[in-house]
Protein backbone atom coordinates (compact mmCIF):
# COMPACT_ATOMS: atom_id res chain seq x y z
CA UNK A 1 0.00 0.00 0.00
CA UNK A 2 1.39 3.53 -0.51
CA UNK A 3 0.80 6.46 1.27
CA UNK A 4 0.79 10.50 0.15
CA UNK A 5 2.12 13.50 2.42
CA UNK A 6 0.68 16.59 1.68
CA UNK A 7 2.51 19.76 2.35
CA UNK A 8 1.51 23.85 2.47
CA UNK A 9 4.57 24.68 0.95
CA UNK A 10 6.61 23.13 -2.39
CA UNK A 11 9.83 24.26 -0.76
CA UNK A 12 8.75 21.19 1.99
CA UNK A 13 7.62 18.83 -0.26
CA UNK A 14 11.10 19.29 -2.44
CA UNK A 15 13.12 18.97 1.27
CA UNK A 16 11.03 15.83 1.96
CA UNK A 17 11.99 13.79 -1.33
CA UNK A 18 15.58 14.72 -1.62
CA UNK A 19 15.79 13.99 2.51
CA UNK A 20 14.33 10.35 2.12
CA UNK A 21 15.85 9.77 -1.10
CA UNK A 22 19.27 10.16 0.04
CA UNK A 23 18.86 7.37 2.73
CA UNK A 24 17.56 5.17 0.22
CA UNK A 25 13.44 5.13 0.30
CA UNK A 26 11.58 5.51 -2.73
CA UNK A 27 10.00 8.64 -2.14
CA UNK A 28 8.60 10.45 -5.19
CA UNK A 29 7.01 13.69 -5.73
CA UNK A 30 3.44 13.66 -6.78
CA UNK A 31 0.55 15.71 -8.07
CA UNK A 32 -2.31 15.75 -5.07
CA UNK A 33 -4.67 13.76 -5.81
CA UNK A 34 -8.53 15.12 -6.37
CA UNK A 35 -9.91 14.19 -3.85
CA UNK A 36 -7.10 15.28 -1.39
CA UNK A 37 -6.77 19.45 -1.11
CA UNK A 38 -3.17 21.06 -0.29
CA UNK A 39 -2.54 24.60 -0.76
CA UNK A 40 0.70 23.94 -2.76
CA UNK A 41 -0.31 21.04 -5.33
CA UNK A 42 2.38 18.75 -4.70
CA UNK A 43 2.62 15.62 -2.54
CA UNK A 44 5.16 12.71 -1.77
CA UNK A 45 4.28 9.09 -2.04
CA UNK A 46 5.96 6.87 0.01
CA UNK A 47 5.42 2.99 1.18
CA UNK A 48 2.77 3.00 3.89
CA UNK A 49 5.24 0.37 6.01
CA UNK A 50 7.96 3.67 6.49
CA UNK A 51 5.38 6.22 7.57
CA UNK A 52 6.41 5.68 11.60
CA UNK A 53 9.76 6.05 10.49
CA UNK A 54 8.99 8.65 8.01
CA UNK A 55 6.98 11.00 10.73
CA UNK A 56 9.76 10.80 13.25
CA UNK A 57 12.55 11.83 10.91
CA UNK A 58 10.62 14.96 9.94
CA UNK A 59 9.85 15.70 13.34
CA UNK A 60 13.51 15.83 13.76
CA UNK A 61 14.47 17.54 10.29
CA UNK A 62 11.84 20.28 10.98
CA UNK A 63 9.86 18.64 7.83
CA UNK A 64 6.42 20.65 7.89
CA UNK A 65 3.64 17.56 6.71
CA UNK A 66 0.19 19.41 6.26
CA UNK A 67 -1.69 15.81 6.44
CA UNK A 68 -0.52 12.07 5.27
CA UNK A 69 -3.27 10.08 3.18
CA UNK A 70 -3.62 6.19 2.62
CA UNK A 71 -3.68 5.45 -1.42
CA UNK A 72 -4.40 2.22 -3.14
Amino acid sequence: MQCIATFETTHMAILFERSFRKEGLSVKIVPVPRSISSSCGLACRFPCDQKDYIVKTCKEKGIEIQSFHEIE
